[in-house]
């Protein structure tokens, strides 16, 4: 037989019930060196059209339509973004459409990325996605200009002249 539980005190939870009252915010640094960086996320709901910039740490787990810039970037399984993404670690599990330029880049099983990827460390995991260039190098790849190779001219033929 299974004991009859009963609640006697109120929990925590129940006493921020109002939508109204602000309810605690905890937030734990991972080391002492952590305690003054700060995580942006985007929810799932929130399309953002535009460039995003942050000195910490960016998770996406929405729709961004522009550049996104950080020292940690993570890319959420459901999220999308059109633009490029620049960060010291760069993590992939959604959609990304763009370059990506980070030192540390990985593409997780989830994760389907249509552009170029210019890092020092690149891992991909079985089943990811990755449809372009792939390019390692020694410098820090946020700084490196990319080199736009010139289209080249090709002359319309001639049509032969008509003489009556």
């Amino acid at each position: 037989m299974l004991p009859n539980f009963r609640r006697s005190e109120p929990e925590a939870s129940d006493t921020h019930s109002s939508p109204f009252q602000p309810r605690p915010f905890l937030s734990v640094p991972r080391s002492a060196g952590e305690a003054a960086k700060s995580v942006s996320i985007i929810g799932a709901g929130l399309t953002i059209t535009g460039n995003l910039s942050c000195k910490g740490e960016v998770q996406v787990d929405g729709i961004v339509e522009g550049d996104i810039q950080g020292s940690h970037v993570v890319i959420g399984e459901d999220a999308t973004v059109t633009g490029s993404i620049s960060g010291e670690e760069v993590i992939v599990r959604g959609h990304v459409v763009g370059s990506v330029r980070g030192r540390r880049v990985m593409l997780q099983t989830t994760s389907q990325v249509e552009g170029d990827i210019y890092h020092q460390s690149l891992s991909i995991e079985q089943g990811a996605l990755f449809e372009g260039k792939s390019r390692r190098t020694k410098e820090d790849p946020r700084t490196i200009e990319t080199k736009s190779e010139p289209i080249p001219f090709v002359a319309p033929p001639r049509l032969p002249e008509h003489t009556n």
